[in-house]
């Protein structure tokens, strides 16, 4: 298997629990004065101009930092303005320009053409798809939030509870949670990976530069089969452009969907003139006489014209300056306990860098999905501020929204809880809704639907929580999603 073939293979996220964590406990806001030291408390001072409250820092010292610009970060900082303790206590520092934002939005409607009414900033900031206010930069300058932006953390002194960014800023902490989250797996230089025209998602910067190419293009490659390869594929057909996905795998997104559900999506897509290339290694990437991207070169020697390259194989956990932390070797990440504290007292870690005990299966896991982002966050800020110290029970979920611009002949959302582990029931015929059943040794372990009522998606994380015992000849004989589903219901009752 060739070099990027192997970066192109999704890499397994499960492993069995390890032991060894901090016992270091977390505090209620009475005893975290006690427990910080002097100098961090109280810290800052809070000004009122104009109606709007700022925090103010006469010297580097912050009482809480944390680090990142993600969802994480957003959601974290709403949970210190719903606990009291963010005014003047808190700073964020961020790579980026922005406040913190919805990220899923990059790869579906922030792609839109602008006849398709695509999203823009400030419209998706964090915390709106969680149900909350949009948290634009006046909500935490008024919420006396300090934000440090495009000013990365560069080193990180633990013993001095130091940190230094980028451009030499110094700060001091007294809690530090790294929500740094992930960079994109990207191709070698040596075979093209950083041609103009060749394009990786995970900021507002590469979406907007992704746009551009795409306002531009004729032809558009998609490297990967995943969620990014699916969303990407389909905002290029609203650009009507000549489209085509590109990946190692026999199947679309192997590592959830089942043969028969991946089929049916790309015949979905087909019908939306995608092509699509599988079982395919990729040689390296062809750039014209003036250096942009021309071709994917396969590595059976034959090539597929591409004026636009987008490469979505999968991310890496961005441990930046905090790689002396304990790490998870095995799946990556932040090694963290159940409330997100590394073994390092007073460091936490959240969202898609942190390697975390999944409680209801009983093994480590890193997530990488805002909704493991927003309620990490939350879990960790609670714990840290409260005398909360329930163990974080996720339940793993994920979902995808594609074709849902204007004038598409299908609008797609589907949305899966729980564990695709076991035999795999499949009920109806995708038109106009499909749902699969993943059931071990006679329990529901987890549980797919496309194009489900809000009631429909409701169920489901009921369904894969509580794992009932359910007949798998009768669930398989429903002659509708529907049916099907009030058969799962029943067995939650019995």
């Amino acid at each position: 298997m060739s070099p990027v073939r192997r970066a192109m293979a999704l890499a397994s996220t499960t492993l069995p629990a390890k032991t060894g964590l901090s016992l270091w406990c977390p505090a209620s806001p009475s005893s975290l004065a006690r427990r910080l030291p002097a100098r961090f408390s109280p810290i800052g001072s809070r000004i009122a101009s104009r109606g709007i409250v700022t925090a103010s820092f006469a010297n580097e010292n912050r009482e809480f930092v944390i680090i990142g610009g993600g969802n994480a970060a957003g959601y974290a900082a709403r949970t210190f303005v719903e606990n009291g303790m963010a005014d003047g206590r808190l700073c964020i520092v961020t790579k980026e320009a922005y406040a913190p934002y919805e990220r899923p939005a990059l790869t579906k409607a922030y792609l839109f053409p602008p006849e398709k009414k695509p999203a823009r900033l400030p419209g998706f900031h964090t915390c709106v798809g969680g149900g909350g206010e949009r948290q634009t930069p006046d909500w935490y300058k008024e919420k006396g939030i300090e934000m440090i932006y495009e000013d990365p953390v560069t080193g990180a002194d633990f013993e001095k509870q130091t940190l230094t960014t980028n451009t030499g800023k110094q700060l001091k902490y007294g809690s530090l949670i790294i929500a740094t989250g992930c960079t994109a797996s990207r191709f070698p230089d040596k075979i093209g990976g950083n041609l103009p025209g060749v394009h990786y998602i995970r900021e507002v910067a590469d979406a907007d530069s992704l746009i551009s190419s795409l306002g531009k293009s004729k032809k558009v490659v998609i490297v990967g089969g995943g969620y990014i390869g699916m969303e990407v594929a389909a905002a290029a057909v609203a650009w009507n452009l000549d489209t085509t996905i590109v990946f190692p795998e026999d199947q679309l997104l192997q590592r959830l969907f089942t043969p028969s559900l991946a089929q049916r999506y790309e015949e979905l897509y087909r019908q939306n003139g995608v092509k699509f290339v599988k079982g395919a290694s990729i040689n390296n990437l062809e750039a014209g006489s003036d250096g942009r991207v021309t071709a994917v070169k396969l590595a059976d020697g034959s090539t597929i014209e591409a004026d636009t390259v987008v490469i979505g194989i999968g991310a890496k956990p961005a441990i930046g300056p905090f790689e002396t932390l304990a790490m998870n070797k095995s799946i990556g990440g932040i090694q963290v306990d159940g409330l997100f504290r590394t073994s390092t007292p007073g460091i936490f870690a959240i969202g898609d860098v942190a390697a975390f005990p999944l409680k209801i299966y009983d093994r480590m896991t890193r997530v990488e999905h805002v909704d493991h982002a927003r309620r990490s966050a939350q879990h960790c800020v609670k714990s840290l501020l409260t005398a909360h110290t329930d163990t974080y029970d996720y339940l793993p979920y994920f979902y995808s929204r594609v074709f849902e611009y204007e004038g598409s002949s299908r609008k797609v959302w589907w949305q899966f809880f729980g564990d695709n582990v076991g035999e795999a029931v499949e009920v109806g015929n995708f038109d106009p809704k499909i749902a699969t059943f993943w059931i071990d040794s006679g329990r529901l372990k987890g549980v797919l639907v496309e194009s489900g009522s809000p009631e429909e998606f409701q169920l489901l994380p009921k369904l894969a929580r509580s794992q009932p015992i359910v007949d798998k000849a009768k669930l398989a004989s429903a002659s509708s999603v529907e049916e099907a589903l009030e058969i799962a219901q029943a067995a939650l009752q019995s």
